[in-house]
């Protein structure tokens, strides 16, 4: 009987269609494009100058120089993440009941079209020792030029990186929020909720599984901050990310075994905590998830 089906068909029923079959140069292209290049850097890292397996792992870790850069790293990238999630929130909530909800989502996402460098020049001339903001401060007379410093440190990074991911965050967080079927709000206020009781028990919950997603993704992007923490930080001090370790190991000591152990740590500890995240949202909430849209 299975021989009387055509082979087309049997590999149809299989997902092997020629639909199907058009994914393969993408994938392909995946493969050479992001597997490659992992697999050859993790084959890089253990193969450090001084011959041992484990050489760059055990420098790494013995050496305070290079392993406080992680905890410099989460010091800048969780709060920019959580922060940019509890402005995005009440926004996104705002925009959706807005008659021109295009125009004002264009406005909000605008930074994003800056880029790092062009963002990191406007903040030194707006918040540096001679920037618009210090002297207007200055003149105020209850500061001094040398008690104003919003640039060349950390708050200087932790802004940079404010602006630029506000509007990623806001987009996807804009996306979950509008996917919320509104029936459901609507009988949660007849029923008697006000509105804090309505985005408690009814936003929320639908809210969480989109929201961890948000924040995985806005994380990652605020973990591999370089141009930021050189332009606006202290690279050498307070703001000497993970980044920074991995550039000068691959250019300043041209140690690329080095550099590509310290970029798989990178990678290691953004799965820690993206997994982590994931992990406290099942622990949180299951359901259906709010269905983003846009």
């Amino acid at each position: 009987m299975a021989d009387a089906i055509p082979l087309r068909a049997r590999l149809a029923a299989k997902g092997l269609d020629g639909v199907t079959l058009l994914v393969l140069p993408a994938a392909a292209l995946l493969l050479a494009l992001f597997l490659y290049p992992f697999g050859y850097g993790l084959w890089l890292s253990f193969r450090p100058k001084d011959g041992s397996l484990l050489g760059n792992y055990a420098r790494f870790f013995s050496d305070p120089f290079l392993y406080d850069t992680i905890f410099t790293t989460l010091a800048l990238a969780v709060p920019v993440t959580i922060v940019n999630l509890l402005f995005a929130v009440p926004v996104a909530f705002r925009v959706r009941l807005m008659r021109h909800q295009r125009l004002l989502t264009t406005i909000l996402v605008l930074p994003i079209t800056l880029g790092t460098v062009l963002v990191a020049e406007g903040m030194l001339n707006y918040f540096g020792p001679q920037g618009w903001f210090t002297r207007a401060l200055v003149s105020t007379g209850l500061f001094n030029a040398s008690s104003i410093k919003l640039v060349h440190n950390y708050w200087g990074v932790f802004l940079s990186l404010l602006i630029t991911g506000f509007p990623f965050t806001f987009l996807l967080t804009l996306s979950y929020v509008t996917g919320i079927d509104p029936g459901l709000e609507q009988a949660a206020a007849t029923l008697g909720a006000r509105a804090a009781e309505r985005f408690r028990h009814v936003f929320l919950p639908l809210l969480v599984p989109g929201l961890a997603i948000t924040f995985c993704l806005s994380f990652v992007q605020a973990y591999s901050v370089f141009p930021s923490a050189v332009l606006l930080g202290a690279p050498a001090g307070p703001t000497r990310v993970i980044s920074i370790a991995a550039y000068q190991a691959a250019f300043e000591e041209y140690d690329y075994s080095l550099a590509s152990a310290i970029a798989m740590i990178m990678g290691a500890v953004q799965l820690v905590v993206v997994v982590a995240v994931l992990a406290l949202r099942n622990l949180f909430y299951r359901g259906p998830a709010a269905g983003a849209k846009g």
